[in-house]
C-alpha cells in the first residue's frame, strides 16, 4: 500500500483547521466568561479551562492561535450592539419608545478584526513552518 503525500498533507490541513476551530471556541468562551464575570462568567471560564487542558493534551500546539481569534467574537458582538452609536439612540417599540446611550462601535470592531486576523495569520505562519520542516528519518 502506497501513501500519497498530497493526500496526507490535505488531510493534515483539515485536521489542523478542526483543532483551530476548537481553540477558537475556547477563546470565545474565555472572552464571554470575562465579559460576564459577575454572572455566568466563572462557569464559562471553568468550561474553557477544562477544554483547553484537553486540547493541550491531544492537539497540535500551533492550533492554540485559534484561541486568539476566538477572543474577537465578543468584541464583534459589542460592535453590533453599539451599531447606532455614539450617543443616545432611540428605537420605537409597541409600548412607545426606548432610548439608550451607546458607545461608538469602531474600537470594538477594530479590536475584533485585529484579534481575528492575528489568530489566523499566526496559525497559518506556524503551520507553514511545520509543514516545510523535513520529517525525522527521511
Amino acid at each position: 500500500m502506497t501513501h500519497n503525500g498530497a493526500h496526507e498533507d490535505s488531510e493534515d490541513r483539515r485536521t489542523g483547521w478542526g483543532w483551530f476551530l476548537a481553540w477558537f471556541a475556547v477563546g470565545a468562551c474565555v472572552a464571554a466568561g470575562l465579559a460576564a464575570i459577575l454572572t455566568v462568567g466563572p462557569v464559562l471560564l471553568g468550561l474553557a479551562a477544562v477544554a483547553a487542558w484537553l486540547l493541550l493534551r491531544k492537539g497540535p500546539r500551533n492550533a492554540v492561535a485559534g484561541g486568539l481569534a476566538g477572543l474577537a467574537l465578543p468584541l464583534f458582538h459589542l460592535a453590533y450592539l453599539n451599531r447606532g452609536g455614539p450617543g443616545e439612540v432611540c428605537r420605537s417599540s409597541s409600548g412607545g419608545q426606548t432610548c439608550t446611550e451607546e458607545y461608538t462601535p469602531i474600537p470594538f470592531l477594530v479590536g475584533g478584526v485585529l484579534l481575528f486576523v492575528a489568530g489566523f495569520v499566526i496559525f497559518l505562519v506556524i503551520g507553514r513552518g511545520t509543514r516545510k520542516a523535513p520529517a525525522p528519518g527521511r
